[in-house]
């Protein structure tokens, strides 16, 4: 029987270059060491295998089985006594700057035998991704609670980017098959195998954790302008338009990396709070100047929220056909919520292969969107992944699935994941048993309790069932009693979707049929709130909110969405809304605006067929238990809607024709941060009573909302068309970050403004003499005081003078929290108007 080893390559950290003559021991035993080629082989055996050399930082692993294990050693930093030189500091200059002149030359040949270049090519990419809590020490593994579970202590590796002891939590693999045609430009990619496990397991939307890893943490392709990072765009080091402005570039030393010799040239950001890199370009000393090696960090000093050190080890190899390639790319970050408390790790592992330059036919290309999954791509077995692993998982990355049940039998466990959950979600699950998952759950939690002007307080209970209970077939509701109105309400939907689903029916993509009853009291500004219009936590309001309306209606709906960003829906509904509180109906055939209910109207009843457009290409999505969130904001997104009211269908009171477009754009600056703009038009096109007129896209919280007006009272303007343009520049802190002690706060600046334009048609403006007896134009709705004085709330806006707010706002205060000044710039006659306000939001950026 052979004997079982231990064996690996141990290599220089900054340069990849093997280390020969490292010494790799047992503590207590004789030490073997690597030959020139930095290989080495020892019996394996249980205790701490040690690797040391002279000028570097030893490294300690604990390894549990025979296996291979590469090891990289770092240089020690050690600091030289020398005399001090007193003179004045060089001043940096790009001007005959032999660093940038050769940097000039990368930059120009850096496409030259760029993949592109041939009719058709295909690669396949494998990604590994794992999270661990980092740096376990001695203290945390002598716990009691520890000592309790050893499995706890088995699961626990030495990372040997770091040496830092770790507790892997999560690992997400995939295969890629990456496809191009230069004919029609077109670059696909195909998701051979895709594998998870680890905690994300543990939350029934789990996809969350490893969707805003893989968005965090992408591929860094230098050779880009920009390299998106941390959803951020950092300017590539070899930038065409930007590098030689915004980065420093030093000549170091020239060496010899896998037999090549090279040129280390350093760099790092003009100013190091700027998002840039830093780091180190091995530039090949010949005349292709191809990047040979590139070891890329975030400076120290950087404005990044939550990342404590991050590297990226890049190794590029030529094809036999001459092609420069990227082969490796390493990257490894540590992050910690608050400075000081328990910090995580995450790293991912990314190699490239089997590159051909074949025709490729053109069904391989024949599906839509950008990336499609194959039909086994999640249910592929361990001889797939063993062929296309370039090593080995860690003992603890492929005992993760045995981990996690582990876990899930802890005492107490269940009681803390349940509650966990329902803090992170949102919503509370029936079961917590991970053999009988939950059918039904139970929640918005944050809507139980809020409060409005017609019910005073209101209490809520709410519920889902999810795809435990059906895959396909799903139902939501819930009901609520108003103290002050005494009045239930509620909503019940049921939706079928025609794609079975792994949770909830909103996930991506829609192809779903829904129907669903509806009964409340709102305003009219609730339909612009992105969140629910009973969250307790706006429904606090920073002016009256007196004009609402019972609303009830039946709606049924269908959605189509595909993978190219292009999606439809088409629905019809009969909807019935009663004023209520100091909302009225009143004709104005009934003469003077009169508070007597007899000329009032009790209820309008609308039946209407809706079609509406949206194409948002590159959008990516992640779902939550409550609705999901684009996690990439960079996606333009182009909308079309048109709705159609039908006079005496199903007891329709009006005939009316809405149309609504609108555009998203973001748009990144070098280096200033980013400009976000929306712009919004619609047009009521038939003669309508101001309930079915335009109202603005009014916020009226204290919580910030985007692209809505925050100095705007409910229904204040109504007009029958608009446009509305809402532009915010966030600088990332450009301007903060050069003020002496205000920058080492780490804050970031933004401003903006909204801006609308408004008019009112002639054959709908209740204020001509020309409409005074008609019976199909409503008085504008107002308030009655004591005396009877009536006093309108909703004006005309001037066609020629639109509405403008502007602010100023700092973010990243404490990491978390936004605050705004937002200022009204004009429509101040009313002495009622507030024409300032504060906002404020939790927002969680990098």
């Amino acid at each position: 029987m052979l004997a079982q080893k231990i064996s690996g390559t141990v290599t220089d950290a900054r340069t990849g270059e093997p280390l020969p003559y490292v010494n790799v021991y047992y503590k207590g035993e004789r030490a073997v060491q690597t030959n020139e080629k930095g290989q080495y082989s020892i019996p394996f055996k249980v205790g701490e295998l040690t690797f040391s050399f002279v000028g570097y930082n030893a490294k300690t692993f604990t390894p549990k089985r025979a296996r291979t294990l590469d090891v990289m050693l770092e240089e020690f930093e050690t600091e030289i006594q020398t005399a001090t030189v007193v003179g004045k500091k060089k001043r940096y200059s790009r001007k005959n700057n032999p660093a940038v002149e050769l940097m000039k030359k990368v930059i120009e040949r850096k496409n030259l035998g760029a993949l592109k270049a041939h009719d058709f090519y295909s690669l396949e990419k494998y990604n590994k991704l794992v999270l661990s809590i980092n740096n376990i020490t001695d203290n945390m593994t002598e716990w009691e609670w520890a000592q309790k579970h050893p499995f706890l202590l088995d699961h626990v590796e030495t990372c040997n980017y770091t040496g830092k002891r770790i507790l892997p939590i999560s690992v997400d693999e995939s295969v890629v098959r990456e496809i191009y045609r230069k004919s029609t430009d077109t670059q696909k990619s195909i998701v051979l195998g895709q594998r998870a496990n680890g905690i994300n397991d543990i939350f029934a939307t789990g996809d969350i954790l490893n969707t805003m890893l893989q968005d965090c943490f992408t591929t860094v392709n230098i050779n880009d302008d920009k390299v998106r990072l941390l959803q951020y765009p950092f300017i590539s080091p070899l930038s065409t338009n930007y590098a030689i402005g915004f980065y420093r570039y030093f000549l170091m030393d020239t060496l010899n990396i896998d037999g090549r010799r090279c040129i280390d040239v350093a760099f790092t950001p003009n100013n190091p709070q700027d998002f840039g890199f830093s780091g180190h370009l091995y530039v090949m000393a010949d005349s292709t100047y191809r990047v040979h090696r590139a070891d890329i960090t975030i400076p120290h000093r950087s404005d990044i929220n939550f990342v404590e050190t991050m590297r990226v080890v890049q190794e590029f190899e030529t094809l036999p056909t001459g092609e420069q390639v990227l082969a490796r790319d390493n990257m490894i970050m540590e992050l910690s919520l608050i400075e000081g408390t328990q910090s995580m790790q995450i790293k991912r592992t990314t190699d490239y292969s089997a590159f051909s330059f074949a025709p490729i036919a053109d069904k391989e290309f024949d599906f839509m969107g950008d990336q499609r999954e194959d039909y086994n791509a999640r249910v592929q077995n361990a001889q797939f992944w063993e062929a296309r692993r370039p090593g080995e998982l860690t003992d603890s990355e492929e005992g993760m699935e045995s981990f996690v049940q582990k876990m899930q039998q802890l005492r107490g466990y269940k009681v803390f994941i349940w509650i966990a959950k329902a803090f992170v979600e949102n919503f509370v699950e029936t079961s917590t048993d991970p053999k009988k998952p939950s059918k039904l759950d139970i929640g918005p939690i944050n809507t139980i309790f809020s409060q409005n002007f017609v019910e005073g307080y209101r209490l809520r209970g709410s519920f889902q069932t999810t795809a435990n209970l059906h895959p396909k077939l799903f139902f939501k509701g819930y009901a609520a009693y108003g103290i002050d109105d005494h009045c239930w309400k509620g909503s019940g939907e049921f939706t079928y979707s025609f794609i079975p689903k792994a949770y909830l029916p909103h996930e991506y993509p829609y192809n779903k049929i829904s129907v669903g009853y509806y009964n409340d009291v709102v305003s009219p500004s609730d339909k612009f709130m992105t969140t629910d219009k009973d969250n307790v936590f706006t429904s606090f309001k920073w002016t009256p909110v007196e004009h609402m309306l019972y609303t009830e209606y039946w709606r049924a709906g269908y959605t189509r969405e595909y993978e190219n960003g292009f999606s439809y829906s088409l629905s019809a509904k009969v909807q019935k809304d009663r004023p209520t509180a100091r909302l009225f109906y009143q004709p104005l055939s009934t003469g003077t605006v009169s508070a007597d209910k007899q000329h009032h109207v009790h209820d309008l009843r609308a039946t209407e067929a809706t079609i509406a457009l949206t194409y948002q290409p590159g959008v990516k999505w992640v779902n939550t238990k409550q609705r999901r969130v684009a996690t990439n904001n960079d996606a333009p997104k182009l909308t079309l809607q048109h709705s159609f009211g039908l006079k005496g269908v199903l007891g329709s009171d009006f005939t009316y024709n809405f149309t609504e477009a609108g555009i998203y754009k973001r748009f990144w600056t070098p280096s200033w941060g980013r400009i976000d703009t929306q712009l919004k038009v619609g047009a009521q096109w038939n003669r309508v009573p101001f309930p079915y007129l335009i109202v603005p896209a009014a916020n009226l919280s204290y919580i910030k909302d985007d692209n809505t007006f925050s100095l705007l009272r409910n229904m204040e303007f109504l007009n029958d068309r608009y446009a509305a343009l809402f532009c915010s520049w966030e600088l990332n802190g450009k301007i903060l970050n050069r003020i002496p002690l205000i920058k080492h706060l780490k804050l970031r600046e933004y401003f903006g403004f909204s801006a609308l334009w408004g008019d009112l048609t002639a054959k709908n403006n209740p204020l001509l003499e020309e409409n005074a007896h008609r019976a199909d134009l409503y008085h504008f709705p107002g308030t009655f005081d004591a005396t009877g004085h009536f006093t309108p709330i909703t004006q005309v806006m001037n066609r020629k003078r639109p509405y403008v707010e502007a602010y100023v706002g700092l973010y990243n205060i404490f990491k978390v929290f936004n605050i705004e000044y937002v200022r009204r710039l004009n429509y101040l006659d009313d002495p009622t108007t507030k024409r300032w306000g504060i906002r404020g939001r939790f927002v969680f950026n990098f």
